[in-house]
Formats: structure tokens, sequence, C-alpha cells
């Protein structure tokens, strides 16, 4: 006697249509069921992004539309609603434009000169040869070095009586005021390009170490030489690499709080009175909260327009290669 399941087997072929695709089983509503039970995996993650991100964000938001300061800090919940009046007396009786200003060059210019020399580097280091391993050692010492510790060993060099102006003097040079003035600006421009251009030199020799061996051998036989070799094997590989670079570099230099803070202490000099520098004074010397609050969202705006426009291009190129438009 056959058994149900070889009747009911025997049934679904007899109403099925010749030619016709096989019954959908169970085994799809199973297969539904396990590619979201790896979702519970997420929960973790999702709440320490919600209490570190999420939450401060929030809270961020709604002390930029209160006028929560030293005297009304007690009883916060109850501060008086004020609407943009914090976003407009941070733009019109404040250093903000002025530090937007000097934050955005500052970090445009450093990190167009850490990418360069970064990937220069990544290209130097790329193939082996009799002491590579020191030469990559050796550039990786300003990237394990904590910010705290680079900051304060440029602050004693450059100090009116350091090292750098003795060295100076010594041959003739005048020294200067390398922490005050308008000095000052290059100097934190060059401490930071010291201190943060072999992070891009990890990222370029990443990209160079998926270049294929037979590539390069491929344009050896083909004869090409070094200049032509860089640029239509090399740089091309390096494309991704490179545009990550320059987002990640520009958003760490405007983000950079301990450097120029060590560097120059807080309140700074007015020609490096970069953003995050006004925000703490604003909040912890001149406990106005709510004011420095607009000013964390103004520079939120700020950081995630670069974003934007590199996850914009990012979808972009991969709706090219999936051959959507």
């Amino acid at each position: 006697m056959p058994s149900k399941n070889a009747v009911n087997t025997l049934q679904d072929d007899a109403t099925r249509p010749a030619g016709g695709p096989p019954p959908l089983k169970d085994k799809k509503r199973k297969g539904v069921t396990e590619r979201n039970r790896p979702l519970w995996l997420l929960t973790p993650g999702g709440l320490l992004i919600t209490v570190i991100i999420l939450i401060p964000l929030v809270l961020a938001l709604y002390m930029s539309v209160i006028d929560l300061d030293q005297y009304t800090l007690r009883k916060w919940l109850t501060t008086p609603f004020i609407g943009i009046d914090n976003f407009v007396e941070a733009i019109t009786k404040t250093d903000l434009l002025r530090s937007i200003w000097i934050s955005v060059s500052f970090a445009v210019l450093s990190t167009l000169v850490t990418v360069p020399l970064g990937v220069a580097a990544a290209v130097v280091t790329q193939n082996p040869y009799r002491g590579r391993a020191i030469v990559r050692a050796v550039f990786l010492i300003p990237y394990v070095l904590p910010s705290f510790v680079v900051a304060t060993v440029w602050r004693t060099m450059l100090q009116p009586d350091g090292i750098v102006n003795g060295v100076l003097q010594n041959v003739g040079i005048d020294p200067a005021l390398w922490l005050n003035g308008p000095m000052s600006y290059w100097t934190l421009v060059f401490v930071e390009i010291w201190a943060a251009w072999p992070f891009i030199y990890l990222l370029a020799l990443a990209g160079l170490q998926s270049v294929d061996h037979e590539v390069h051998e491929a344009a050896a036989i083909d004869g090409a030489l070094w200049w032509r070799k860089l640029r239509e094997v090399i740089f091309p590989y390096l494309k991704g690499p490179v545009a990550l670079a320059f987002l990640l570099g520009t958003l760490n230099h405007i983000n950079n709080f301990t450097l120029p803070y060590v560097l120059f202490g807080a309140p700074a000099p007015a020609d490096v009175n970069v953003l995050p520098i006004l925000v703490y004074v604003t909040s912890f010397q001149s406990f106005r909260f709510g004011l420095s609050a607009a000013m964390a969202v103004v520079s939120l705006i700020l950081i995630a327009i670069p974003l934007f426009i590199y996850l914009r291009a990012v979808k972009l190129d991969v709706s090219e290669d999936g051959g959507k438009k």
C-alpha cells in the first residue's frame, strides 16, 4: 500500500501542467527563516550604536534648541525653548564661521599633502628589497604613537627655547614663535601631516596588495617603462583606496581635537581656533551648553557633506558595475 506522501506526490504530478515547474516545498519557508535568523546577531551592535551615537545625537539636537547654560543646567528638562536662536547667535556673534574656515582649510591642505605622500611611500615599499621591513617599521612610527604623545613632543620641541629654534639659530636663521601668531597655523598643518600620513600609507599599501603579479609580469614583458606601469597598472588599482583615504583623512583632520588642544591649549590662538576647540571652550569654559550644542550640530552637518558625496559616488560605481543606471 503506497504511503500518504507518495499519494500526495502522485496527485501533484497529475495536476501540474506538462513541462511546468515543480511545486514549491516547505523548504523555501524554512530558508527564509534561516536567512532572517542572523539578524538577531545585530542586537548587541545595535544597542551600542543606540547608546553611544543615537541617544547623544538626540540630546545634542534637543540642547541646541533650548537656553541651556550653567544657571539652567540643574533643571534642564524645564529650560525654555528658544528654537534657532542658538544657531543664529553661533553664526552672527561667535567665531564659528572663522573656525569652520580654519578647520576646512586645515583639513583639505593636510589631506592634499598626506595622500600623495602615503601613496608614494606605499609604492616605494611594495616590492621586496633588502631592509624593506625596517623601512616599513620606520614609516609606521608616527602612526603607532598616540596623538597626545605626538603633540607633547612637538610642543616641547617648538618652544621659543626649544630644539627647533636652537637648530635654526645655529644655521643662521632667526628663531620664530611656532605656537602663537601666524606661524601657529602652519605648525598645526605640519604636525598633522607628520602624524597622519602613515594612515594613508597603510590604505594605499593594502590596495597595492590586490594587484595581480601576472599584471606586473605582462607589463614587464611588453616593455612598459616604470612611469607607464605606474599610471596604467598601479594607479587604477588605487582608485578606491585613494578615494577612501581622501574621505577618512579629511574627516579625521576636521574632527581632530587632541592634537590642537595639547599643542596650543584652550582657548587656542585665533589662527588655530579650530571647530572642536571652539565647541569645547564654549561648553566647558563659558558653560553655554545650548550654544555649544548648536555648534556641534553645525559641525555634524559639515562632516556629513563629504560623507554623503563619497557614499553617493560609491553607489554609482556599484550600480554601473552591476549594469544598473
